[in-house]
């Protein structure tokens, strides 16, 4: 049996509808790098189409796609599929699967404001975790294409780890 040990975090995928304005809102308010521009994937014999198959199945045709990096060096794949839709409901925290990723930031309120100026939305005032007793502070956003993102000021362990700030 092999040793359990913690995996790194390699990248996450997010869908939109537009693929050039998604790149642009990354690069400018994020501020994410852009490592492989937007290109067209098609269905066919080719290495990345036959995975692709794999994946969705035959009969997916074609989508673009862009690869950015974060500062940290965590991948962000960013698709964009043929007759794209922007669900109603984007917020349905409730049902399996990935419903936010979460960035960090300092300056909470200056990357919500950037984000809401990009056609981004804000979905709740800033809150503080610990207030009076410690500095980190988070909201819940919303990015154009409606994909839910959160800012926290802090790294995720000091803001969960029980000594920090005591």
């Amino acid at each position: 049996m092999s040793p359990v040990y913690p995996r790194s975090f390699s990248h996450i995928g997010l869908s939109v509808t537009d693929l050039d304005a998604a790149v642009k809102f990354y690069t400018e308010v994020m501020g994410w790098y852009l490592i492989m521009p937007a290109t067209t994937i098609s269905e066919d014999d080719s290495a990345i189409g036959v995975m692709c198959t794999d994946v969705f199945g035959a009969g997916w045709g074609s989508f673009r796609i862009a690869h950015m990096s974060t500062g940290d060096r965590i991948g962000v794949e960013i698709f964009q599929f043929r007759n794209a839709v922007k669900p109603e409901n984007n917020f349905e925290y409730w049902k399996t699967g990935i419903f936010h990723f979460c960035v960090q930031d300092p300056d909470v309120e200056g990357l919500a404001a950037k984000i809401v100026a990009a056609g981004g939305k804000q979905r709740m005032p800033v809150r503080e975790y610990f207030p009076g007793e410690k500095p980190y502070r988070m909201v819940y956003m919303e990015d154009p294409f409606g994909n839910i993102l959160e800012i926290y000021s802090h790294s995720y362990e000091l803001t969960y780890s029980a000594g920090a700030y005591a």
